[in-house]
């Protein structure tokens, strides 16, 4: 066991709970990666600590330091720092050539809690979940190796279950084959063509799949945008009026005389009328 385990097994219950909501996604803190001695390592910077101490799912908590405000959450971050379930680190230049490289972290002698350090973690938190994983893994690889000394009756329902998977794999694809060929062929006999199950490939539940059974291949209404500052047809002057604050533009038909073969212009005038109230 190393120091920092001996240490961190020295805690007591509410100093473990804070160590392992931070270190847990519940905290939304913020985790780098850093290089320490060669390895690697997460850190954090305090004042995502801080802010996690005063977010709705630390107060939900039980038996954890109470917290109403930043210095109470400084007060319990500096409290934990003796457990050694993170140090303050210095950062350094990235490991590498590209600036998203791991930054070099070493431990600062002067260990105190600052909104703006960084602090290393030295604490993996529950290990339940891998300890679990990895018994199931090896419990199914020894299944597997095991088969032939499996019970008769235990290797056919394997079997059945095996082939009962291999054939619902095997309708679903006819079925989309089938559903293919009568789509192109509604396309000649029936435009614009129908497809069955149209929901089949959508983005919805095992039954929302086949509802409903058919449906017209139609195209997809777009809504047009409608066009600001123009005058809807059939506006009496008086609404024009009305709308416009007093004036409109009216557009009238210019008659040349001098040249009747040149097509009549258009212009616009502007006709203000005043306003009842005055």
């Amino acid at each position: 066991m190393s120091t920092a385990q001996a240490q961190q097994v020295r805690a007591p219950p509410p100093a473990r709970n804070v160590a392992q909501f931070l270190r847990s996604s519940k905290s939304g803190m913020k985790i780098r990666v850093g290089a320490l001695n060669g390895k690697r390592v997460d850190y954090f910077r305090g004042k995502s600590a801080v802010k996690a101490l005063l977010s709705p799912a630390y107060a939900k908590l039980k038996n954890v330091p109470t917290v109403t405000n930043e210095a109470e959450a400084e007060a319990v971050l500096t409290s934990i720092i003796p457990y050694a379930f993170y140090l303050r680190v210095d950062r350094g230049n990235p490991t590498g050539s590209s600036p998203s490289s791991p930054r070099h972290v070493s431990v600062t002698p002067q260990q105190s809690f600052a909104q703006d350090g960084y602090f290393a973690w030295f604490y993996e938190g529950s290990q339940w979940t891998t300890y679990a994983g990895g018994l199931l893994m090896v419990a199914i690889m020894l299944a597997g190796v095991m088969f032939p000394l499996w019970p008769p009756i235990m290797r056919l329902g394997v079997w059945y279950i095996s082939m009962g998977m291999l054939g619902l794999i095997a309708a679903f694809f006819a079925l989309a084959i089938v559903r293919l060929i009568f789509y192109v062929i509604t396309i000649v006999v029936a435009p614009p063509g129908i497809w069955i199950f149209p929901k089949l490939f959508a983005d919805v539940g095992v039954i929302e799949s086949f509802i409903p059974w058919w449906e017209w291949d139609m195209p997809k209404k777009r809504g047009g945008k409608k066009k600001k500052g123009k005058t809807p047809a059939g506006k009496t002057p008086e609404e024009k009026l009305a709308s416009n604050g007093g004036a409109y533009i009216e557009e009238v038909a210019e008659n040349d005389s001098h040249d009747s073969s040149r097509p009549g212009s258009r212009s616009a005038r502007v006709e203000e009328v005043p306003d009842e109230d005055s």
